[in-house]
């Protein structure tokens, strides 16, 4: 039963979201993936929230570009977290989705991660740390990933 729900406003956020697919993959939790756009299918994306705790949707990640009201939709609709990936656009390189995504008014938390892949990737991550405190075997592969990025890092050798 999928755990998490990935949401993105189009079909062209799949090359950012893909990061975040990879690594709930490498860490074997179920998700599910959704095209749902917050000014084009507003009634699909409220019903799909509703029901989603009843497929066993503990967070949602929504990733969306330009306006990026898809992350703040989705909270409206949900008391479970929601981690908004602000996606990059070509004007203005994200900046506008980032803006959407993180200026949340009062009662509508979304945490927001940064522009882009790297967003993706921690937005995953994120997902599984709020898992991490009700299931431990993810913990455990959290704090395994970690000492694998640490030991990467003391075992990497300045080349001149």
């Amino acid at each position: 039963m999928a755990k998490i729900s990935i949401l993105m406003g189009s079909q062209s956020d799949l090359e950012t979201v893909n990061e975040a697919i990879k690594v709930l993959k490498e860490f074997k939790v179920d998700f599910d993936l959704k095209v749902l756009s917050a000014h084009r299918t507003p009634q699909e994306v409220a019903r799909y929230v509703q029901e989603a705790p009843k497929k066993g949707i503990k967070v949602f990640i929504a990733a969306a570009g330009m306006s990026a009201a898809l992350a703040g939709v989705v909270a409206a609709h949900t008391t479970l977290p929601v981690i908004g990936i602000p996606i990059e656009t070509k004007n203005l390189k994200g900046l506008d989705s980032l803006l959407s995504t993180v200026q949340m008014p009062p009662g509508i938390p979304v945490a927001c991660m940064a522009i882009g892949r790297a967003g993706a990737k921690n937005a995953a991550l994120f997902a599984l740390a709020i898992l991490s405190v009700s299931d431990a075997k993810i913990s455990a592969k959290l704090i395994n990933f970690k000492k694998k990025m640490r030991l990467k890092i003391i075992k990497t050798k300045i080349k001149l």
